[in-house]
């Protein structure tokens, strides 16, 4: 696409990044171990849809008012991070923690583990700030269109993201499997994920703006 340079460089480098462990892929093998494989897709698809928000707000500039205004970076900072611990606070003093992973499947619905997935994401300023920093790079000085260009190269990043974090999802929902068929790691699986959460949350709220 016209505006853009090094694509290969940037498929490349954008799959290393997404091997890396973040709350999008705590997210992901939390509910795979303890939701199974099928749950595992739905939050792979939640999480990639939360970063469509980023992409179109790096190409419309909306992530440059977190990057230069520490009030709003602030604002959206702490309801992220405070979704964060909800979530954590939910996989750890879950009701139905004895319940089977075959049966708690049926209770979480697809609904709710989307939707979890995708606030994730969307409301992690870090995420934002990440796409402004990096999609650039790869944007020509003489682009015809930088915001086009910057949904463009958003695109291919999150469409890439989607194969890696299914990767992530049926490791997780393999290894559960092997190492548990009534349900007992998926609970323990749950519980790790709600204490990630949990720290990784509170880790948002603590960090410094860019």
């Amino acid at each position: 696409m016209p505006g853009v340079h090094d694509l290969i460089l940037f498929v490349i480098s954008g799959i290393i990044l997404n091997l890396t462990p973040g709350a999008d892929v705590a997210y992901i093998v939390s509910r795979s171990a303890s939701l199974g494989w099928k749950r595992g897709v739905v939050a792979v698809l939640g999480v990639c849809t939360g970063c469509l928000v980023h992409v179109f707000s790096a190409a419309l500039g909306l992530s440059a008012i977190l990057a230069t205004s520490a009030s709003a970076f602030t604002v959206v900072k702490l309801a992220g991070a405070a979704y964060l611990v909800y979530i954590g606070v939910n996989m750890l003093w879950d009701r139905n923690g004895k319940k089977t992973a075959k049966t708690e499947t049926v209770t979480v619905s697809r609904r709710k583990v989307f939707s979890q997935g995708f606030l994730t994401n969307a409301l992690n300023p870090k995420v934002a700030l990440f796409f402004l920093a990096f999609l650039p790079q790869f944007v020509s000085s003489d682009a015809p269109s930088k915001p086009m260009a910057f949904l463009f190269l958003g695109v291919v990043f999150t469409f890439n993201a989607i194969f890696v974090n299914l990767l992530w999802a049926w490791a997780a929902a393999r290894i559960s499997n092997l190492l548990s068929n009534n349900g007992r790691f998926g609970a323990w699986a749950k519980r790790a994920g709600g204490a990630v959460f949990m720290a990784l949350g509170i880790r948002l709220a603590m960090a410094d703006s860019v």
